[in-house]
């Protein structure tokens, strides 16, 4: 008599349990940080997107990136794809300004309008988490290893695995990273 409420009560754990595992958050977006303006930023916003994150600075040679980061955005961003801007000022000093003063540079000069976060550390005792993540080869053992220059990409799939690493030299409209994301934006 009591054998069909247990089965009942089995099935609805198990559902429970299934659903608690749909909505884990990936490891490489269950970080907390901050955006330029200094809200908090759960990364887990991100899950079941395409996220394409990069380090970047007002002051390198490859700042003009940002406008193909724009462009990008402008394409993809209706299909899932997320832009996000990390600042840093780690390599040759190339991010001195503070985050109001990142925040008026990629406005004015580059109508930014995807995602900024705050200017963090990426080399060192102490970078960021979401970079200790991204370029460790414990976490990332595809594409994990140092950062060494501004505008490094990294992709990373709906699923929440990364699925790729773009060198600085990589532009964002290069056909290499550009066939990577639609790939991404494609799967279920």
């Amino acid at each position: 008599m009591f054998k069909p409420v247990a089965v009942l009560l089995a099935a609805l754990c198990l559902t429970l349990t299934l659903n608690a595992e749909d909505k884990k958050v990936p490891a490489v977006l269950n970080f907390k940080m901050k955006s330029l303006d200094g809200k908090d930023v759960d990364l887990s916003k991100y899950q079941g997107k395409v996220v394409l994150v990069i380090n970047v600075a007002s002051a390198c040679g490859y700042t003009g990136q940002y406008q193909g980061m724009q462009g990008l955005h402008d394409k993809y961003a209706k299909d899932g794809l997320v832009v996000l801007g990390v600042p840093c000022n780690d390599f040759g000093k190339q991010e001195p300004g503070s985050e109001a003063d990142i925040a008026k540079f990629c406005e004015s000069k580059y109508g930014v309008k995807f995602d900024m976060l705050s200017k963090v550390a990426i080399t060192g005792k102490e970078p960021a988490p979401l970079y200790k993540h991204l370029i460790s080869k414990e976490t990332n053992p595809k594409f994990g290893g140092a950062v060494k220059w501004n505008f490094t990409k990294f992709l990373i799939g709906k699923n929440g695995e990364i699925v790729g690493r773009f060198e600085p030299d990589v532009e964002p409209n290069a056909p290499e990273l550009t066939k990577a994301i639609e790939a991404e934006l494609a799967k279920k």
